[in-house]
């Protein structure tokens, strides 16, 4: 997640340079074939593009509407992951009491608090363990993520085997899905507890009921992990924008003076090009820039820098259940890399 209030001049120019560059050399292009080739044909009015422009601003406008309620989906599903833990820490201290006749109890709330921290850890390197980043990245992201390698926290062993005992910790790693099955040991648990009276049936109740909203929690972000954008939406709209600024140039033809574009084959300089570059480069960054927007937002779970920060969320779950646990070593939040929270 981009943590900066504002993007910097840098980033600014890292991002705008390209396509502002291609567009300038494409109305060069154009200007160039019209004026000294003779390709009349490739003046267009100006009103027929613009129409074209509004619609595929609205057809954008839409995609990256539904791109961001995905990414706002995820992040309300983490919210409920956070509230849903601390409820569950809550009510294991609560109804699960040490006392000189169960001196195991300690133990037992500690296991059932550390399951639920491996679950969230789980949960978070599942849904990044396959990335739309591994496949043909841009230079740029993979640059980042190389450089950011040391800092995402993917070590399974760590992240979650550390909360796990190790015939736990061997078991729930052969499974296709240990999330899934870190929430049943704990629903087992919870049975044994009951079986053997040291927690009564209101309470089994209750915190099944956490287990439960956990599933849910679960399964949404895995149903918007394995369902990818509608490519109509994400597939139209990249080829619109592509036609629309390829037809700029054409457009701006009929709009500039009529001495610009009738002058002789030595009255015309590179100055004179200036007003039809500049526009057309400005109008063909905006629609890019647009479009790209949705791209950035569609998928969540990833680690691109515009996604939920599931390592922030993890820890703060974290600080907060061992803090509620009594335990002395508590981890550092976490920060962010540059600019970046992951």
């Amino acid at each position: 997640m981009f943590v900066q209030r504002r993007f910097s001049k840098r980033m600014l120019l890292t991002i705008a340079y390209k396509p502002m560059l291609y567009a300038a050399v494409w109305a060069f292009i154009i200007f160039s074939l019209f004026q000294f080739a003779g390709f009349r044909f490739l003046r267009l009015p100006f009103l027929p593009i613009a129409t074209v422009g509004t619609a595929v601003a609205f057809y954008v406008g839409f995609k990256n509407n539904a791109a961001y309620e995905r990414f706002w989906e995820g992040r309300k599903i983490w919210g409920g992951i956070v509230n849903e833990s601390r409820t569950w820490v809550s009510q294991i201290l609560a109804y699960v009491e040490p006392s000189d006749e169960d001196p195991e109890a300690r133990a037992v709330r500690k296991r059932l608090v550390y399951r639920q921290l491996a679950w969230v850890n789980a949960l978070r390197l599942q849904l990044r363990k396959e990335s739309r980043f591994f496949h043909q990245p841009a230079k740029g992201t993979k640059k980042r993520l190389e450089d950011h390698a040391d800092h995402m926290r993917n070590d399974w062993q760590v992240e979650v085997s550390s909360y796990l005992s190790k015939e736990e910790s061997d078991h729930i790693k052969k499974m296709v899905n240990p999330a899934t099955h870190l929430l049943n040991e704990q629903a087992q648990e919870l049975k044994k507890l009951y079986v053997d009276k040291r927690l009564d049936l209101f309470h089994q109740i209750a915190l099944m009921e956490i287990q439960r909203e956990l599933y849910a929690l679960q399964g949404k972000c895995e149903r918007i992990k394995n369902t990818p954008f509608p490519r109509q939406y994400a597939e139209f709209s990249r080829w619109f924008t592509r036609v629309f600024v390829t037809l700029v140039p054409c457009g701006l033809l009929s709009i500039f003076p009529k001495e610009l574009v009738t002058a002789g084959r030595g009255g015309l300089s590179l100055v004179d090009l200036i007003p039809m570059l500049a526009s057309a480069s400005l109008i063909t960054w905006v629609f890019v820039t647009m479009e790209g927007v949705g791209d950035a937002s569609e998928d969540p779970f990833e680690r691109s820098i515009n996604d939920v920060p599931m390592n922030a969320i993890c820890r703060t779950i974290e600080r907060d259940a061992l803090q509620l646990l009594g335990e002395e070593k508590i981890p550092d939040a976490e920060k962010p890399f540059g600019f970046v929270l992951y």
